[in-house]
């Protein structure tokens, strides 16, 4: 590293993640949040915010948190889950939010591993924290609720407003290391135990930063968190927001089976911004098409991730006047690494424009994207829109290492995480995943993409969901088995999903059948759970021609 001559600017300054809240309360103080829960929408704003962090910091101070301690916390997104991203980390604290889809095991596995001393948890969760309290030492839980009082096993416990109400509104926030943890997230263990990522204040602070900057948040702006806030950060669009004054929407508690409350909320309170995977994006677009009148949702900016979003479904809500803005990351990377933006320069026909939307997109400032061919060589590819390999990321706000965790050590390697995703990188900087290496299907030493079928096949009008895997076949290895859920009331056959694949791929990329389901099984954070169904029919083929 080359040290020039020393400046003049106090670098010293540290980028505290409560400094973000602080700033919208002095500049932004009447700007409104809104967070829904079953007793209504409650309503109240920055100034407000800022207060009830101070008073829960003051609290949990008093309750023995020190520096370094990590506090857990189990709920929804709400006002509550939002200010504890300023609360915990400003006293020095990390805030870990627990995957709520994970099961118990996991749960203690992470709480244990972390060594967590207290845990925040709504009321809807008690039942949870009661059933894993006992096999770990907690000093404190808070409950987050409307009621002042729940009944509960748990001891000691505390009730969050009450310690709002009995503690100071005011604090004199100690500096905090800005490369000091604010918050860790673990991966949803899919592959053995869940891993661990501990944030820096410095890299939630930076990505934020750049997330609003790329998605043109501003204070005119309202943004919807529907991203679970224990995914990653929530993907820091509440934290960017927040950083430039936006109104802020908590949807709370909601299903996959009422989004309606989601498509609700965003006409109601005039969300202009969200973040949503496919999982959710697909039955919302549904619910829309549904409503008389139809809604005119012209401006709204939704930032889609976790899977590449289907061509059909951004079509679907460009009808409505949205714009799906497809992204890419992952826990270890904060998550934010490209965000797709078709440049100014570039000259499309409208096939080639949605052609151009599948891509994850072209990285932002603050991360660098290279890909490695995987062969005995082992050298970077050219951007070539060609050629494949793994995608290896670094940057800002990108892990350099998993927690107290040597499983994976492999997994970098010069300050490089290697990502697992096969990808090629066109000459104009896209970035385009062709899939999971686990999940590539190898057929006569060929692959095809399972993620460009899946998605050819969410295109046809009766398709709502389709998931692809590569299963065993003796004379090729492996070969494509789909997986389609039909939209209801709507019918398809095999035949004439296959005709529908024919114009896009070969025909040894095909798949060698199709089944139709009820339902595709999903990981934790939403996506095909791939292993699952590779598990459940691997020897499929073989058995079928038997």
């Amino acid at each position: 590293m080359i040290v020039g001559k020393s400046s003049t600017i106090n670098d010293d300054y540290q980028l505290n993640v409560t400094r973000i809240l602080q700033h919208a309360a002095k500049v932004h103080p009447k700007r409104e949040i809104a967070s829904r829960s079953i007793f209504g929408i409650h309503r109240y704003n920055y100034a407000q915010a800022y207060e009830r962090v101070c008073a829960i910091a003051n609290a949990l101070e008093k309750l023995g948190v020190k520096p370094g301690d990590v506090v857990a916390l189990l709920g929804f997104n709400t006002h509550r889950f939002y200010e504890s991203y300023f609360s915990i980390p400003g006293l020095g604290a990390v805030l870990l939010p627990l995957n709520l889809r994970l099961p118990p095991q996991d749960l203690l596995y992470i709480l244990k591993h972390s060594e967590v001393k207290g845990l925040l948890v709504d009321d809807f969760m008690v039942p949870i924290a009661e059933m894993i309290a006992p096999q770990h030492d907690f000093n404190f839980f808070v409950v987050m609720s409307e009621r002042k009082k729940v009944d509960t096993k748990l001891d000691p416990v505390y009730s969050y407003e009450e310690l709002v109400e009995e503690n100071e509104k005011t604090r004199e926030w100690d500096e905090v290391d800005e490369k000091s943890a604010a918050t860790a997230c673990y991966t949803s263990g899919t592959t053995g135990k869940p891993k661990g990522i501990y944030f820096s204040h410095r890299s939630i602070y930076l990505h934020a930063l750049t997330g609003a900057a790329y998605l043109r948040i501003g204070p005119e702006d309202c943004y919807m968190q529907i991203v679970p806030m224990f995914h990653a950060n929530g993907w820091g669009g509440h934290i960017g927001s927040t950083m430039v004054g936006s109104k802020l929407v908590f949807p709370g508690f909601f299903t996959l089976e009422n989004v309606d409350v989601l498509v609700d909320l965003i006409v109601k309170e005039s969300v202009t911004v969200t973040h949503a995977a496919p999982v959710i994006l697909i039955p919302m677009l549904e619910y829309l098409r549904k409503l008389d009148p139809k809604p005119d949702l012209t401006g709204l900016r939704i930032g889609s991730g976790a899977s590449e979003p289907p061509v059909a479904m951004m079509k679907g809500f460009a009808e409505f006047g949205v714009e799906i803005i497809h992204a890419y990351g992952a826990t270890e990377t904060s998550p934010l690494v490209t965000l797709n933006f078709i440049k100014p320069e570039l000259q499309l026909s409208e096939e080639e424009y949605w052609e151009y939307k599948k891509y994850q997109g072209l990285p932002v400032l603050g991360v660098e994207v290279k890909v490695m061919t995987g062969d005995k060589e082992d050298k970077e590819a050219p951007w070539d829109g060609k050629t494949m390999g793994e995608l290896w990321i670094k940057g800002i706000w990108v892990t350099k290492e998993y927690y107290r965790d040597e499983r994976m050590k492999d997994s970098f390697a010069d300050g490089w995480w290697k990502s697992g995703d096969v990808a090629m990188i066109t000459p104009e900087g896209y970035v385009k995943i062709v899939d999971r290496v686990k999940d590539v299907i190898k057929s006569g030493g060929e692959w095809i993409s399972s993620v460009d079928l899946e998605n050819t096949l969410m295109a046809h009008p009766a398709v709502l969901e389709a998931c692809v895997i590569g299963v065993e076949n003796p004379k090729w290895q492996e070969r494509p088995l789909a997986f389609v859920v039909l939209k209801p009331s709507k019918e398809a056959t095999k035949d004439e999903l296959i005709e529908f694949l024919k114009p896009r791929f070969a025909k040894w990329q095909l798949p060698d059948d199709i089944l139709f389901v009820d339902e595709i099984p999903k990981t934790s954070v939403g996506k095909f759970d791939k292993r699952a169904l590779r598990n459940k029919y691997m020897r499929y083929l073989i058995e079928k021609s038997d």
